[in-house]
């Protein structure tokens, strides 16, 4: 059963615990391996034996409700929507050149969602900006899309939450930047 945040003043309890990450309801979070999701509520649950705090997140685009220990969320990787300097260093990735190196693909592949699942929007930026289909280039494999794509709605799902925005506009601002490059 999903309360309140542990009925809890945030504030306070921000400045009583900065190394803890606190999350208040509807606030806007990156998991790593799933992107963009929406704190529903903190909840307490038994769990063998143990009374455990879970933050419980909401993932929209994958109908997914996760819940992650309060006090495991930082090893987890479990943070806060990215500054505006780090989008905008995202965005000026971009912009660069690509850097596709000569390596195997099945390599390469491991190293693209690697870069996806740390949740780094810049590192998300350069897979999107090495992948990204140029005119004259021949056709992507169908892992190279399939890669493509998670990367550009990872960070098209930042984006929209980060300015407020709906997808489809982070998605066409996000493509202005690509063919801008």
């Amino acid at each position: 059963m999903c309360v309140p945040h542990r009925g809890v003043d945030v504030e306070r309890e921000k400045e009583e615990m900065p190394n803890e990450l606190v999350f208040s309801p509807g606030d806007y979070v990156v998991y790593p391996t799933h992107g963009v999701g929406r704190v529903i509520c903190t909840e307490a649950r038994e769990i063998a034996g143990h009374s455990l705090q879970l933050f419980v997140i909401s993932f929209e685009r994958d109908r997914m409700t996760l819940r992650v220990p309060v006090d495991k969320a930082e090893s987890a990787g479990l943070r806060k929507l990215s500054t505006r300097k780090v989008m905008d260093s995202a965005l000026t990735t971009l912009r660069g050149r690509a850097r596709v190196k000569r390596t195997m693909w099945s390599r390469r592949a491991q190293e693209y969602e690697a870069k996806i699942n740390s949740g780094n929007p810049v590192s998300i930026a350069e897979v999107v900006r090495d992948l990204h289909p140029n005119v004259g280039q021949p056709d992507q494999s169908f892992s190279e899309r399939q890669i493509y794509e998670a990367a550009f709605d990872r960070l098209v799902s930042e984006l929209a939450a980060l300015e407020r925005i709906d997808k489809e506009k982070a998605s066409k601002k996000l493509s202005n930047f690509l063919t801008a490059a």
